[in-house]
This record gives C-alpha cells, sequence and structure tokens, in this order.
C-alpha cells in the first residue's frame, strides 16, 4: 500500500472515530473512548485497510491503563478496604471463581479457541484484560468483544436494578469535554516517566503485560505513600484509549468477525451465568454483613470500574463500599488473571496458548 494512500486512510480513520465516541459518550456508553476507534478501525479493518500501529504504542496504552487501574486506589476506598476486608475478600475469591466456572464451561463445551474464553469472561477491568490478553496468547480481538458485549448488558442490568429497588434509574453524570491541556506539568512529567518505564517493561519478554503491571503496582505503592502524584488528563486517556481500539480494530478479518457473530450466543449466556453467579456474592455480603442489597450488587457486579462508579454515584448507595470492592476485586483480577487461565485451561484440558483465526 503506498504512503499516500496509507495518509489518506489514516486521515479518514481519526475523525470517524472521534465522532463515533463523541456519539457513545453523549449516550452513556461506558469506555466510549475506546469503543468508537475499535468499532471503526474494524469496519475498516474488513473493508481492506492494511493499516496496523507499531507495538510501542500499544504497550504506551497499556501503561496509561495501568496507571488508571493505580489511581483508583484513594484514601476512601483505603478506609473501606480496611473496615470490611475479610468480607470484601472472600465475595472477591467468589467472583473470581465464578468467572472460573464459567470459563470452564465456555472451553469445554464452546468453540471459542485456546485461553481466549478464560480472559474473555474475567470479571472487570475489560480494557485490562484486553490489554494482557494478547502478551499470555489469547485472541486479542475475541476477548475484546467478549468483554465489552458483557460490560454492556452489566451496566444495562445494573441500570435496571437500580430502577427497581430505588423507583428511578441511576442518574449517569455528563462529563465534561475539556481536553485537559492545564493539567500539572510536575505531576504529568512523573505520570509519563512511570508510562515510559511501563513501555521499557513491556519489552521484557520474561514479563508478560509488564507494560501494564509495572506502572499499576508501582504508581499504586507510590501513590498511596505521597510519593507520587498521578495525573491522567483527559487528551492522555483519550489517546491511550483510542490506540487500544485501534491497535485491536484494525486485526479483524471478515473470518474473525463470522465467528465472533456465531460466538454471540455463548458469550451471552456466559455473561448471564457470571451474572447470577455474581448475585450469589451480593446475596452473601447483604445476608453475612448486612450489607445494602443494591451496594451488595453493584459491588459484585462483573462490570468495569467506572461505569459501577457512575451508577453507584447517581443511585445514592454506598459509593466508598463499592469502590473499594471494586477497586480490590480489579486488583486480584490482573494478578490472578495469567494463574486462572492457566488453570482453566489445564482442568479442561484445552491449549493455554491461543490457536489465532
Amino acid at each position: 500500500m503506498s504512503s499516500i494512500r496509507k495518509a489518506a486512510l489514516w486521515a479518514a480513520l481519526l475523525p470517524l472515530s472521534a465522532l463515533l465516541a463523541a456519539g457513545l459518550h453523549w449516550a452513556a456508553f461506558p469506555a466510549a473512548m475506546l469503543l468508537g476507534p475499535l468499532l471503526v478501525s474494524m469496519a475498516f479493518a474488513l473493508r481492506g485497510a492494511d493499516l496496523s500501529l507499531p507495538g510501542w504504542t500499544f504497550a504506551a496504552s497499556q501503561s496509561v491503563v495501568g496507571c488508571l487501574v493505580a489511581l483508583t486506589l484513594t484514601p476512601s476506598t483505603l478506609s473501606a478496604l480496611a473496615r470490611d476486608w475479610p468480607v470484601m475478600l472472600l465475595a472477591i475469591l467468589l467472583v473470581i471463581a465464578s468467572g472460573a466456572l464459567v470459563a470452564y464451561a465456555l472451553m469445554r463445551y464452546g468453540t471459542l479457541p485456546g485461553n481466549t474464553a478464560a480472559w474473555g469472561t474475567s470479571p472487570g477491568g475489560a480494557t485490562a484484560m484486553t490489554a494482557m490478553a494478547e502478551a499470555y496468547g489469547a485472541d486479542i480481538r475475541l476477548v475484546a468483544f467478549m468483554q465489552y458485549l458483557r460490560v454492556f448488558v452489566v451496566v444495562l442490568t445494573a441500570s435496571g436494578v437500580s430502577r427497581l429497588l430505588l423507583g428511578h434509574a441511576a442518574a449517569l453524570p455528563t462529563q465534561a469535554w475539556s481536553p485537559g491541556f492545564d493539567a500539572p506539568l510536575g505531576p504529568l512529567a512523573q505520570t509519563l516517566v512511570l508510562v515510559g518505564a511501563g513501555v521499557l517493561a513491556g519489552r521484557l519478554r520474561r514479563l508478560p503485560a509488564g507494560a501494564l503491571l509495572l506502572p499499576m503496582l508501582v504508581g499504586a505503592v507510590l501513590s498511596s505513600l505521597g510519593l507520587l502524584t498521578i495525573t491522567l488528563p483527559p487528551w492522555l486517556l483519550w489517546t491511550a484509549y483510542a490506540c487500544l481500539g485501534w491497535y485491536v480494530g484494525l486485526r479483524f478479518t471478515p473470518q474473525t468477525v463470522r465467528h465472533a457473530l456465531r460466538a454471540v450466543p455463548q458469550v451471552l449466556l456466559a455473561s448471564f451465568g457470571l451474572m447470577i453467579l455474581c448475585g450469589g456474592a451480593a446475596w452473601m455480603l447483604t445476608a453475612w454483613a448486612g450489607v445494602d442489597a443494591l451496594s451488595a450488587y453493584l459491588a459484585t457486579s462483573p462490570g468495569s470500574l467506572d461505569a459501577m462508579a457512575v451508577i453507584a454515584v447517581g443511585s445514592g448507595c454506598d459509593v466508598p463500599f463499592v469502590l473499594a470492592l471494586q477497586t480490590l476485586r480489579l486488583f486480584a483480577v490482573v494478578l490472578t488473571g495469567p494463574l486462572v487461565a492457566r488453570l482453566v485451561c489445564r482442568v479442561s484440558g484445552c491449549s493455554a496458548r491461543g490457536t489465532g483465526l
């Protein structure tokens, strides 16, 4: 493909991605800035656009996501964790075990390749799971498809549960569209250094997903100790989300899409099965710890942290508890994801490496 044609394709891809992301944002879709570029680049790839992103952009996007995860460790979440850590730990173990059980069923009786089912059904942290999956041999395209289809289902269901329990739907606040160019330079420079360290870590073969894990762990420790102020202005997050979306979307082929569409019934069934099992963890919190039903449900829902935070704030439930449990689960899922995937593969008799499509 000539450089002129590539430049023309990118010139069309960028504004179309921005327009679709803006529309999804206006419609209150979670992760709109990732889904817009992903869907547009997927359409371009299916039309024969031979475009790709260099590997370092994907590693940098992973590092930004790692910083975002580290940023969720706030004083309020730490306080809630210190107060209720035993019951939270039990709930998290139940949720992770539920994801492993659903993954086992998909791998045993479904048609998804390799360990893709294990990563695609991992409960929570959709962006992080998508960013990590490729390093462990899963089909990143199908993982993204499974994760974000489940996020969509969980968000709709959580809004419906809020309406059922409270008599009104949780309000989804309108987010500001300021790009954040006025972010303080000192903390921003510290954050970019951490992102750069993550990119370097991502080049180490012995540290799979190091681009995500190193900023997440180091950033969380330094931030909680007051030694680092993580600053992620919107322009940086938008760029990272868009790069992740393009990286995944541009790798879709007609064969992949046909397989993904055939897998929709399996993925929906797995999503509802996981939600039901996580509902058991919510019942445990209500029955044993006296947590109100809506807070328990939102805290254990296998959706994205940001979407659950928005619904929790709009519903007026115990927000610190919801965010603390969701944050701790996100850390646990990211850290245990590879181990759980290998264990499920071993038990189900499937390959621990993706077969690809």
